[in-house]
């Protein structure tokens, strides 16, 4: 079934405007992201990836994110536009969110400023925030975008939506 997509209102973005390969872009919003009842990273240095059907993904430079809490993984993906990502397992007190988080060591040269930069999985964190507001994940286990009240979908990563 193809997706009908939402109409966005004022203040709003639809994720089916943006582009394809995916568009990078420096935000300031203040970002913030917690488990464990710490906050495990908070950044106005970020950047978003906007790719075309999902919700934006950020990436928080490592100086703004408590690497003491991050365990790297054997775990790997590719991405068609970004390249190789490797994982980390985010742990507080004993407490493990697995694979919680990626990074990209060597991006493709469009992706090169977010080398080393860390993106966090919202529906395997306690909570993320973008200037205060909580962020929803999108659905399934796949993607890891951050939805706000200013971004439109529909949104693939749920049942039915791999062929979009």
């Amino acid at each position: 079934m193809e997706p009908q997509r939402i109409e966005p209102g004022p203040g709003q973005e639809s994720v089916w405007d943006y582009p394809r390969p995916p568009a990078i872009e420096q935000t300031t919003s203040l970002l913030r992201v917690e488990f464990g009842g710490i906050t495990i990273a908070e950044t106005t240095q970020a950047f978003r990836v906007l790719e075309t059907s999902q919700p934006p993904a950020y990436y928080f430079p490592p100086d703004d994110v408590g690497m003491e809490h991050l365990t790297a993984t054997p775990h790997r993906t590719f991405c068609e536009w970004k390249g190789q990502a490797h994982y980390y397992t985010v742990v507080v007190d004993g407490r493990e969110a697995p694979d919680a988080v990626w990074s990209y060591s060597s991006p493709v040269d469009r992706f090169r400023v977010i080398a080393g930069y860390l993106a966090f999985y919202p529906q395997r964190m306690d909570a993320c925030f973008v200037d205060g507001e909580h962020v929803h994940a999108n659905d399934g286990a796949f993607y890891g975008g951050w939805i706000t009240s200013n971004i439109v979908g529909p949104f693939k990563g749920g049942a039915g939506s791999a062929g979009w």
